[in-house]
């Protein structure tokens, strides 16, 4: 199928030519942006690769692209399209204002693209291959990250030859600043996409690799302490893997480090020089001086970062996800020769699977309040910025509510809706999921004082459905909801971003990216 797709894209770059917003000659001058050398990456054979090379280099040859210094790419983990709408409208009506006409951050943005998320092996993809394509440029199976789709899932010996190179990784070794934030663990499929090649995405630690022999396939935290890329800032959750299974978490004394080989990656990257330095705690974080050259490993939780709704909870404190991604552009703005940054918003992903929609929405508006952030702290002149999502999930907003309804409410139709009455007679929220644990409920006691587990529909007449807790109800009962299969957004401002209209391919992202940067060259033309 790769070798089809190589011989069929001239036929693509075709389909992709669009209504060109001006010609090359027509760009106002950019400002002055540093001349790098551009380096093909390892897979640059590839035939995913090459198709999307193609592509925007068709759009860049009737557009032209303007010369960045930094990128930033925020990837909302699972925010499809019907959970920016949902958020919008939750941010809104949190405000005590109208929800549906609310702005969100991203909202401003002012080019926009629907990107199809496919792997190479699944119609419904996965947050590791899709994270490969945006950072890598080609298309990848399900469960593996940083490789070709030449690798064969969780297979340690196929994985030499089918390395790619991340744009964190071409972006480093042209001496930019390289940074990645996220709520999720750092070892996470999302963020590890910049700096891991792995025949499975769960092999975040030793202990996690199932009899993998750890001596030819290394571990995802190893990789990122063992890795070329000059990180300068790395702040998130998963602070177990990088911990011996004796070593006793620093905020947690009931919870003990991950790690079977005895290593204390912590201290390996403390141990570099004098100007890595690592913290654990909101205490941590507040004391560090982010404009200075200091280089930051910040672990902030065992394992993922709290919730925004729990994070105020927290005894122990940790920095919200606009604070991280402040000190982070502060830290790489040190950098005269321009920087990459990766900002996720992981747990919106992790609240849908949970058929938890409050959660979701709620880490989806500190998402937004980053990426405000971002937009306040740098150029647009010089700083191409990204907004999308991995891939979506089953979150659906349905029915005929009134404006103004509470989005996570009941479905309450207003004078001359159509469709308010249901066939069974029992009310439904605006918000439900076609799949997910939501689909079951807590019916009674048996007589053994026992629950009652029922997967029908459940009556919600005195049921507080904006509750944290409260999951939505869901079709199909499953124990996790899954992803969704349909396009996303890709939002996006600065230099570079007049190349990303239209519907694209997932993997388009990083020639984007690259090219503004001046990393990667453009195709070579027969």
């Amino acid at each position: 199928m790769r070798h089809l797709l190589a011989a069929a894209s001239l036929a693509v770059l075709a389909a992709c030519a669009t209504t060109a917003p001006a010609p090359a000659a027509d760009l106002p001058d950019a400002p002055l942006a540093p001349v790098r050398e551009a380096v093909l990456p390892k897979q640059a054979a590839d035939a995913y690769y090459v198709q999307a090379a193609g592509a925007v280099e068709h759009r860049i040859e009737a557009r032209g692209v303007k010369p960045a210094k930094n990128v930033i790419l925020f990837i909302g983990d699972g925010m499809g399209v019907s959970t920016i709408t949902a958020t919008r409208i939750y941010a809104g009506q949190s405000l005590g204002e109208d929800g549906e006409s609310h702005v969100l951050a991203m909202d401003t943005l002012p080019y926009s693209a629907l990107s199809k998320t496919y792997s190479h092996d699944f119609q419904i993809a996965d947050s590791a291959a899709t994270a490969t394509a945006m950072t890598a440029g080609m298309k990848t199976r399900s469960g593996v990250l940083g490789v070709t789709s030449d690798i064969a899932y969780g297979n340690c010996a196929s994985l030499p030859g089918t390395e790619g190179d991340s744009l964190f990784e071409l972006a480093s070794r042209a001496g930019l600043a390289v940074g990645v934030v996220s709520t999720a663990r750092i070892t996470h499929a999302t963020p590890a996409a910049t700096y891991a090649k792995v025949a499975h995405r769960d092999w975040e630690s030793d202990t996690d690799m199932r009899g993998a022999s750890s001596d030819s396939c290394r571990d995802i935290a190893r990789q990122l302490i063992e890795s070329p890329i000059d990180f300068d800032i790395v702040l998130g959750g998963g602070r177990s893997k990088f911990l011996p299974k004796d070593i006793t978490d620093p905020e947690y004394p009931d919870q003990k480090g991950a790690r079977s080989d005895g290593r204390n990656l912590v201290d390996e990257w403390t141990a570099k020089d004098a100007s890595h330095t690592f913290v654990f705690d909101e205490a941590g974080f507040a004391a560090t001086d982010f404009s200075t050259d200091v280089k930051v490993l910040g672990l902030f939780e065992p394992s993922h970062m709290q919730f925004e709704l729990d994070r105020d909870k927290d005894k122990a404190g940790e920095p919200s996800l606009a604070e991280m991604t402040k000190a982070a552009i502060t830290r790489l703005s040190q950098d005269e020769d321009g920087y990459i940054l990766m900002v996720e918003g992981g747990r919106i992903d992790h609240g849908h699977h949970a058929g938890n929609a409050i959660r979701a929405l709620e880490d989806a508006m500190a998402f937004d309040a980053a990426i405000a952030a971002a937009l306040e702290m740098t150029n647009a002149d010089d700083t191409l910025i990204i907004v999308t999502a991995d891939h979506s999930h089953t979150l659906t907003i349905s029915g005929y509510a009134k404006r103004g309804n509470p989005i996570l409410g009941l479905s309450v139709s207003g004078e001359g809706g159509e469709g308010g009455s249901t066939g069974d007679g029992l009310p439904y929220t605006t918000l439900s999921y076609a799949n997910g644990p939501g689909a079951c409920h807590v019916s009674g006691k048996d007589k053994d004082g026992k629950d009652i587990i029922s997967c029908t529909r459940q009556d919600l007449t005195n049921v507080d459905t904006l509750a944290p807790d409260f999951r939505q109800p869901a079709l199909v009962p499953m124990y996790s909801e899954t992803h969704g299969g349909e396009d996303v957004a890709a939002l996006a401002s600065g230099p570079g971003s007049n190349l990303l209209t239209g519907v694209i391919e997932e993997n388009e992202i990083f020639h984007v990216m690259g090219r503004a940067l001046g990393l990667i060259p453009a195709p070579a033309t027969e």
